[in-house]
């Protein structure tokens, strides 16, 4: 069944339910401020469709950290609130729960256009995904849209549940549209030559997504303190480097699975004492007891660029060192300026990755950077996502 999108629906005059991913990072002191708007950016074109298409009120859901089913004033939407107004020029009235029983009376008023609810889970029930909370959500609206891909790999009140009350009239919201399109495409009709560039930390944090591209790419690039197991399972030392035996008997695994050596690892290295000591480079495989592997070095990157430069579609996840820190970034940075130049299809998926990407100032280049973190993971490892299928047939 084809997902039914935002475009298709008939809002006007509808009061519209709409589940976005506001889930920001904030500053730690008060007064709380928003250090990246990057997700509440990406969902303006969606609630500016829903206003435009005649919407009578538009109730918003979103959670904001993980409150553990408590309300938490560390965790409250009231920042997200404030910055959706400036952006839109209209109030937006934060409510004092997400199932409070004023909202309805709120509702009522005409002068009420847009409400946000606080964090849904100050409520115990989102994350069990409870049917009578998914029930009393429902009521503030006539129509159900879901814009929150970063959290549709969850079974919870608000994108799972919640769809059993909207038969037919539940829609996917414009980010949610463009996230699935976007890996739709790198999971059943990416033009070849395929690139995949993985890195991060933990391998058994990406072993299905490894097992699932070594499968579907041509090459595929592992760089950061993803590669530090491969090189040991290979025989190289790895010095200081993040590196456990259960990484290295699961890399030892994935090199005997790839038959045409499409895996290709670093050829040298970004080396240093500690997080605060001198960067230097490291020649060769190999790096020396005393020191750890912080970054990928300058041959790993011509080589890395090269395979990208032939590529016509390129997946990213994960950076290649640790590229908050400016002694250790040059090669995360190198590989986000070489993806940005090419004409490959691209989408870069992951939190860290992202983040990267935005701090190279080149994410206007990638063809999609996706909101998404584990639910991009998850949904190229198995093709679907629960929030999605819930959309698609209800539940």
């Amino acid at each position: 069944m084809q997902l039914k999108s935002l475009q298709e629906a008939d809002l006007k005059g509808k009061k519209v339910v709409a589940r976005f991913d506001f889930n920001v990072p904030l500053t730690k002191t008060e007064p709380r401020t928003i250090t990246d708007t990057s997700r509440i950016d990406l969902a303006i074109p969606t609630i500016r469709m829903i206003l435009e298409k005649g919407a009578s009120k538009l109730v918003m859901i979103s959670h904001l950290g993980r409150p553990d089913g408590q309300p938490n004033p560390k965790y409250s939407l009231e920042p997200i609130a404030e910055y959706l107004a400036s952006k839109l020029g209209i109030d937006v009235i934060l409510s004092e729960s997400a199932v409070d029983n004023g909202i309805k009376n709120l509702l009522q008023l005409p002068e009420t256009k847009i409400v946000l609810l606080e964090n849904i889970r100050f409520i115990p029930g989102e994350e069990k995904n409870d049917m009578e909370l998914a029930e009393k959500l429902s009521q503030y609206g006539d129509i159900y849209v879901n814009d929150a891909f970063g959290a549709a790999h969850r079974k919870h009140s608000s994108t799972h549940g919640i769809n059993n009350f909207f038969k037919g009239r539940a829609f996917a919201g414009l980010l949610m549209k463009k996230e699935i399109d976007s890996l739709s495409t790198i999971l059943e009709k990416p033009a070849k030559p395929f690139v995949a560039v993985i890195g991060g930390a933990k391998v058994s944090d990406k072993i299905k997504t490894i097992e699932k591209m070594l499968v579907m790419v041509d090459t595929l690039l592992i760089g950061g303190a993803m590669a530090y197991p491969f090189l040991k399972a290979k025989g190289a030392t790895v010095g200081k480097s993040l590196c456990s035996d259960e990484d290295v008997s699961l890399a030892k695994q994935l090199l005997a699975a790839d038959k045409g050596g499409k895996i290709q690892l670093p050829k040298d290295h970004i080396v240093s004492e500690g997080l605060d000591k001198t960067a230097e480079v490291c020649h060769g495989v190999s790096i020396p007891e005393d020191k750890m592997g912080l970054d990928i070095g300058p041959d790993t990157v011509r080589a890395f660029s090269d395979h990208l430069k032939t590529a016509k579609t390129i997946f990213w996840n994960g950076p290649m060192g640790l590229f908050e820190s400016k002694s250790f970034a040059k090669g995360t940075m190198a590989i986000a300026h070489t993806i940005a130049q090419t004409n490959a299809f691209s989408v870069v998926g992951g939190g860290d990755s992202v983040a990267a990407v935005m701090q190279s100032g080149e994410a206007d280049k990638f063809s999609h950077v996706s909101t998404g973190g584990g639910a991009s993971l998850e949904y190229i490892e198995k093709g679907e996502l629960p929030g999605i299928q819930a959309l698609k047939y209800g539940v």
